[in-house]
């Protein structure tokens, strides 16, 4: 058994399934111990979360599961302590739970915008809040938290998500910062692949949306979990506050916001509405970025 995580614990969330799934077995291959967190049952009512584990135990590594709901702090503070309490530390989290409530933005209930956020964000900042003293007292640990293109670049229909995701994109910077005198390091992934998620999520009605089908089926989940192993991994202590993609056999770096252009008005008029109007527009014009989708950007197949 390869043993790249060997002794390490590590908490993966949103794990009963899909990508979540194949990074706590793939953790679990490389020698890590395990927490599986999902809130989901199966048809006959059993957590998911617990089957993952039990697998992972047959195949035999080390597994313990979780069913709390990381969109509350308590439940999140819970989470970390089954780490604590099962291995008496926490070297990985993987905040990878999320969900989907898509709808065109001026359809968008407060409803489908409370839950997204509280999901996606607020749930990551959770068990990052509730992990962060563990790692602070051990001088180690690393955070890897799930963007999405859907933010980095932009999609139709996901103002909730996007926004959530892209916050997600300034938490991990704000983790790294803070905590790097601690060795603590966090990074976000921005993963493509085929999940229950995005199935229950995107719709099939239009010969647009059969397109983007046709692209996604063909992103395996088990893809992700080797660039979130490398960092989480002491052969990723370098690695810290970046933005990484992952798709099929592919790993992109993400450029992250900085001027790109600066015009300076130095008349006697100084500065005005008028002046931006005419010199600034105009100058910057050839850099402006077009209204794109992810789609637009990953225009190629999947290798």
């Amino acid at each position: 058994m390869p043993d790249l995580l060997k002794d390490k614990v590590v908490i993966v969330t949103g794990a009963g399934r899909g990508v979540g799934q194949c990074i706590a077995e793939y953790c679990a291959l490389q020698g890590a111990k395990v927490v599986v967190n999902d809130l989901a049952k199966d048809d006959n009512g059993v957590a998911i979360a617990e089957l993952v584990a039990e697998s992972i135990r047959k195949a035999g590594g080390e597994a313990v599961s979780s069913t709390d709901n990381i969109g509350l702090m308590a439940e999140a503070v819970n989470l970390v302590n089954i780490a604590i309490e099962a291995w008496g530390r926490v070297d990985g989290l993987v905040n990878n739970a999320g969900i989907l409530r898509d709808r065109i933005f001026h359809k968008m209930s407060e409803d489908e915008w409370d839950l997204s956020i509280q999901v996606n964000l607020k749930g990551c900042f959770n068990t990052a809040r509730a992990v962060a003293p563990f790692m602070k007292e051990q001088g180690s640990g690393a955070m890897v938290h799930m963007t999405s293109t859907s933010g980095l670049v932009g999609n139709f229909g996901q103002a909730n998500y996007a926004a959530g995701k892209m916050g997600l994109v300034g938490l991990s910077k704000s983790v790294a910062l803070d905590m790097q005198r601690f060795s603590v390091r966090s990074n976000c992934v921005a993963p493509f692949a085929m999940t229950p998620m995005v199935m229950n999520g995107i719709p099939r009605e239009t010969e647009e949306d059969e397109a983007r089908w046709k692209v996604i089926e063909r992103m395996e989940p088990n893809k992700i979990a080797p660039l979130i192993c490398a960092l989480i991994s002491d052969e990723g202590a370098h690695v810290s506050g970046q933005i990484f993609g992952a798709r099929a056999n592919e790993v992109y770096l993400f450029s992250q916001p900085r001027p790109i252009r600066t015009a300076h008005i130095g008349d006697e008029a100084g500065i005005s509405a008028e002046a931006i109007i005419d010199r600034v527009f105009p100058m910057f014009k050839g850099d402006f970025y077009p209204l794109e989708r992810s789609m637009d950007v990953f225009s190629w197949d999947p290798v």
